[in-house]
C-alpha cells in the first residue's frame, strides 16, 4: 500500500482519552492520535524505538525518569527497551512512529 487516507482508518480508544487510527508499513507502525486533556498512558516499554511528534496541545513525556513538556513541533525519541510514559497536558493531536514494525499494534493494545 503506497498511500494512505488516514481519515479512512477506523479510530480506536485503546485508552482512556486517547483515540488513535493506526497503520503499518513494511517496517514501521503509526499511530495517529486525538487526546484529552488529562488522558494517559502508563509507564511501559517495548522493544521498539518510539517517535513522538505533537501536532496540536501539549504532552508530558517521560523517557528513563525525565520529563519533558512538548508542544506543537516538538518530538520525543523514546531509545528502545526504555521505561517511558505520555500524559497529555491539554487536549490535542500527535504521531506516534514505532521502528521496528509493531507487529500488533493495529489489532492490539497499545503498550
Amino acid at each position: 500500500m503506497t498511500f494512505i487516507d488516514t481519515n479512512q482508518l477506523p479510530v480506536i480508544e485503546r485508552l482512556p482519552g486517547w483515540r488513535g487510527r493506526y497503520f503499518d508499513s513494511a517496517n514501521m507502525t503509526f499511530g495517529h492520535y486525538e487526546f484529552d486533556a488529562g488522558a494517559s498512558i502508563h509507564e511501559h516499554s517495548h522493544p521498539q524505538e518510539e517517535v513522538w511528534n505533537v501536532l496540536e496541545g501539549e504532552l508530558e513525556i517521560t523517557i528513563a525518569g525525565v520529563t519533558q513538556r512538548a508542544g506543537p513541533s516538538s518530538v520525543g525519541i523514546v531509545p528502545p527497551n526504555t521505561l517511558h510514559s505520555v500524559k497529555a497536558v491539554s487536549a490535542g493531536k500527535a504521531i506516534a512512529i514505532d521502528y521496528p514494525l509493531r507487529e500488533s499494534m493495529s489489532r492490539a493494545t497499545h503498550e
